[in-house]
């Protein structure tokens, strides 16, 4: 018989489950306090439950803890990274940045990736599978034990794309923002995606106030097509029309996050089709000097080149920051932890 994955449940399904195992639905909430208010790490910490019920979800259930096997620390900044063990011998990756208005932890929703795009070590081995809402909130709820403070921001930016997990990823996200858990609001929770159109439009239609990125990084279809495989499945013109979409339906500004590669897509020549792509749309660009792999040949473009692809776009009205690089002294690009680890 398969196990039931106590943490993966949301409030309702485990007032559901209580019921047909014969206890009173009161005792949902009770598992729910213990689970995703007081982060226990075993289910005997549940001193509210009878031994009987504790004995018996035990060996009914799957109860996911995820114990950190390495953990990295900026001397520069404090950011930390954390490379988990799940149950089945796959590890994964979380990143906790300190900021001044709070705690921001950017977590993964899959174990690799499948979606290659070429500047990226998460994708290096391909897809091992999907994580649960449980293995998604584990890192959060990991890390803000490790620390000791509450975590304000989540970003769904670490390996693996979250919309080719949508399922586990929507249940995740009711179960991070609902008023029984950690009760993060929608609006300090932001989604990255490289572009998987269906998802986007289908994402649109449940109206959430989560902010939406699309990594965007090249500034036309041939660009694209050099950088990120998802580009020969949909145009860049229709990607940016499931986001034209998106903002219509939820009312939330776009970001697009465009890494920064030198000699690639950091010309003159970028600048002028970005501004022709996004004049007048409701969207933030995110500059993100690429973190360079040693897989692949890519530069970093340098600060002098930054800082004036920023200011020629903000010259034409688009409104853009460059993203703070911190944790540069430890693994800090997407996968390169997890793949140091595993190759070792």
């Amino acid at each position: 018989m398969e196990k039931y994955d106590l943490k993966s449940a949301t409030i309702e399904q485990l007032t559901a489950y209580m019921t047909t195992i014969g206890e009173k639905p009161f005792r949902a909430k009770q598992l729910y306090e213990w689970m995703h208010v007081k982060h226990v790490a075993e289910i005997d910490e549940m001193t509210t439950l009878s031994k009987n019920l504790r004995e018996r979800l035990k060996q009914e259930c799957i109860f996911t803890v995820l114990k950190p096997v390495d953990v990295q620390i900026s001397k520069y900044d404090g950011t930390r990274k954390y490379l988990f063990a799940l149950g089945d011998g796959n590890v994964i990756e979380s990143v906790l940045m300190k900021y001044k208005h709070g705690n921001s932890v950017c977590i993964s929703s899959q174990a690799g990736c499948r979606m290659g795009c070429r500047f990226c070590a998460s994708t290096l081995d391909g897809l091992a599978r999907n994580l649960t809402p449980a293995e998604m909130l584990e890192q959060i709820y990991r890390i803000g034990s490790d620390i000791g403070e509450r975590i304000s921001n989540v970003v769904v930016m670490g390996s693996g794309e979250p919309l080719d997990n949508f399922d586990h990823l929507l249940t995740f996200i009711r179960m991070l923002t609902d008023e029984h858990g950690l009760n993060i609001s929608q609006r300090n929770l932001t989604v990255s995606t490289c572009g998987i159109v269906p998802k986007i439009r289908e994402l649109a239609e449940h109206k959430l106030q989560i902010t939406l990125a699309l990594s965007l990084h090249a500034s036309s279809q041939e660009k694209r097509l050099q950088l990120m495989p998802i580009a020969n499945k949909y145009d860049l013109s229709e990607v940016l029309s499931a986001c034209d979409d998106y903002f219509k339906k939820t009312g939330r500004r776009m970001t697009f996050e465009y890494s920064l590669v030198g000699g690639v897509n950091d010309t003159d020549e970028d600048v002028r089709e970005l501004v022709a792509l996004l004049k007048g749309k409701n969207c933030h660009i995110n500059l993100i000097p690429v973190n360079p792999i040693k897989e692949r040949s890519f530069v970093q473009s340098d600060g002098e080149t930054v800082a004036a692809f920023k200011k020629k776009l903000e010259n034409n009205g688009i409104n853009v920051t460059i993203r703070r690089e911190m944790g540069r002294d430890i693994d800090g690009a997407c996968g390169q932890l997890r793949k140091r680890y595993m190759e070792r």
